[in-house]
């Protein structure tokens, strides 16, 4: 007869920690930061048609680090939620809380009932009316949620991105002058310049007469914001 080693229960989460923040420390950071007319998620993506950052329902955007495939489960089940809730209720009552929330829980049953922990740190944002809509949620590998404000970075070098961020964020700032300082924070960690062509940027623009608040920042736009 066999027996299944014993680990304590505070090792196995320890291990699982570990394992997940190692696997979210090799990608690249992504940066939510708000400016004077909504909310910019920002991150350097040579891919171009994997993404990062994407629209998950009219006013709410998602940003995903880590192994790509397990936050692109994430941001297809965080739509057909919306979809559902939208349908059942209304589109107003679909909010980034509640997203969160889901993601929360959802995490924090692959962390603790799974083999392998998702790899993964998301955020989600949302503007709703006025400045004092907007509403960042950053949601860790074990369910950890946060409600951030003003800025957030996450993926590799989060902690250092975090304290450039912290010296350099001023309230109200106009779209290029919010790209540009991104582009700097995320090259500054390795001293790089990170060229358009390597940038992915989508932003919730609550100024948008459109429904839907989420637009996509191609290269050229990209390239004409950070020449400005």
């Amino acid at each position: 007869m066999s027996f299944m080693p014993y680990v304590a229960p505070e090792q196995m989460m320890k291990d699982r920690s570990e394992y997940a923040h190692k696997g979210i420390a090799r990608g690249r950071s992504v940066i939510g930061l708000e400016y004077g007319d909504g909310l910019l998620f920002i991150a350097e993506n040579p891919s171009a048609t994997l993404h990062k950052i994407s629209e998950i329902y009219d006013h709410i955007a998602f940003a995903g680090v880590g192994k790509y495939s397990e936050f692109e489960d994430l941001r297809i089940a965080g739509i057909r939620l919306a979809d559902l809730r939208g349908f059942s209720y209304g589109r107003e009552d679909v909010k980034a809380r509640d997203l969160a929330n889901a993601y929360s829980q959802a995490l924090s049953n692959i962390f603790t009932q799974q083999m392998k922990p998702y790899e993964v740190e998301i955020l989600v944002g949302e503007v709703d009316g006025d400045a004092s809509g907007t509403a960042i949620y950053h949601i860790l590998f074990d369910g950890s949620v946060t409600d951030e404000h003003e800025f957030v970075a996450i993926g590799g070098h989060a902690d250092d991105l975090m304290e450039s961020l912290r010296g350099r964020f001023t309230a109200g700032w106009d779209l290029a002058t919010a790209v540009k300082t991104a582009v700097e924070v995320l090259g500054s960690p390795e001293s790089r310049t990170i060229e358009a062509d390597a940038i992915e940027a989508g932003v919730l623009d609550r100024t948008r007469s459109h429904r839907r608040k989420f637009r996509r920042l191609e290269e050229p736009e990209i390239a004409g914001l950070l020449a400005g």
